[in-house]
């Protein structure tokens, strides 16, 4: 799974979990960002938890994934990836749908590759377990 990220927009990735019934849950996410951007730059990768069912954020669900600063003259490029945990406890009163969201932030300058990324040294994952009526 590879999620190109557009700068200033929440992009839906298709990871996904659909909570089955009433209860609480922990939702835990683990998400890997990869930039590139030739400076100056500036630039930053953002995720959150996105309730389907309510077509709101999972509150204080936001995470900085990676970001890129490099302000000095040149050509080469800089880049990364890492990857970043978003752990949060959940209450629903029935069947409910979580969605893992990104953004690309552009403050200076711009990425030239901003996503969600997944291989073999790294996967973004997304999973849940109920904890509680």
């Amino acid at each position: 799974m590879n999620i190109n990220l557009p700068n200033g927009v929440w992009t839906d990735t298709p990871l996904e979990v659909t909570l089955p019934k009433a209860g609480t849950y922990t939702l835990d996410a683990d998400v890997r960002g990869r930039l590139q951007g030739t400076p100056p730059v500036n630039t930053f990768i953002t995720a959150r938890l996105w309730n389907v069912n309510s077509g709101a954020e999972v509150p204080q669900s936001e995470r900085l994934v990676y970001q890129i600063i490099n302000l000095n003259p040149g050509q080469a490029a800089a880049a990364g990836n890492q990857t970043a945990p978003i752990s949060e406890l959940i209450r629903v009163s029935g069947p409910t749908t979580i969605r893992l969201q990104a953004q690309r932030t552009d403050a200076v300058g711009a990425a030239s590759i901003a996503q969600i990324f997944s291989d073999n040294s790294g996967y973004t994952s997304l999973r849940f377990e109920r904890v509680g009526c």
